[in-house]
């Protein structure tokens, strides 16, 4: 069985920072990609980051790029999202995902596993 457990989220004024986590459990998980979501008024499930299984290629979107990073602690299976410059509009839950290929893709179609969720609010 695999579980993602997301942390980190909470309440930041625009310009503001927070690091989100996602802790990965479960076999071969250490070989998964693993990416952020969050939820946008013309889709059930934006893109925003993804780490494939080696850590050695990511993917943004470009509404974070130069803003979001995605890292993973490979030792502890676990998948970070360090979160600048934030803004009202990245308010959101974000949810971590998992794809059993290894690849960074963007499609959530793609992911096979996915967390609970953590709430992101960024006020004016």
């Amino acid at each position: 069985q695999v579980l993602l457990v997301e942390s980190g989220g909470g309440w930041v004024q625009a310009g503001g920072s927070l690091r989100l986590s996602c802790a990965a459990s479960g076999r071969s998980t250490i070989n998964f990609a693993l990416c952020w979501f969050r939820p946008a008024p013309w889709t059930e499930r934006e893109f925003v980051a993804a780490i494939d299984w080696r850590g050695s290629n990511t993917n943004y979107a470009d509404s974070v790029k130069g803003r979001f990073t995605i890292s993973r602690d490979s030792a502890k299976n676990t998948v970070h999202l360090q979160m600048i410059s934030l803004r009202p509009e990245d308010t959101a839950v974000y949810y971590c995902a998992a794809d059993r290929s290894g690849l960074a893709y963007k499609n959530d179609y793609e992911y096979d596993y996915w967390g609970q969720g953590t709430q992101v609010t960024v006020s004016t």
